[in-house]
């Protein structure tokens, strides 16, 4: 069986919740949700981040988000609700896909991601001295 990732970002996408930028932002309000940033260090220092977005590039997810794993981290717990974000939606589709194998109950994705975000003046953050 062959495949591209057009059509594996597909079926993560037919696979999991997503979310549209309204829904994230509603969500942030209502407080009690993780909003997990996938994207690398370099691309959130040059476009900034959602603000309270916990940073994990993508690599490192599976080993943080399993509680098994010799690398968790404690802001990550399978039964809490979940939102993952990246760029432009795709990884974080995948991601989301991801940690429902995981065993995460309430996870989902922002559609269209930080672009998405942006797009619709939503605000973002940056390191001290970024802009």
């Amino acid at each position: 069986m062959s495949g591209s990732v057009r059509q594996l970002v597909t079926r993560a996408r037919d696979e999991v919740r997503n979310l549209s930028v309204p829904e994230v932002a509603d969500a942030l309000e209502g407080g009690d949700v993780a909003l997990v940033d996938l994207r690398e260090p370099d691309e959130v220092r040059r476009e900034g981040a959602i603000p309270g977005a916990i940073q994990a590039p993508r690599g490192m997810l599976e080993f943080w988000a399993d509680p098994a794993s010799p690398y968790h981290r404690e802001e990550f717990v399978p039964s809490a609700r979940t939102i993952l974000y990246c760029a432009s939606g795709g990884r974080s589709a995948l991601a989301a896909q991801t940690l429902q194998v995981l065993g995460y109950t309430d996870v989902a994705h922002l559609d269209g991601g930080l672009a998405a975000w942006k797009e619709q003046g939503r605000p973002v953050t940056f390191a001290a001295g970024r802009r």
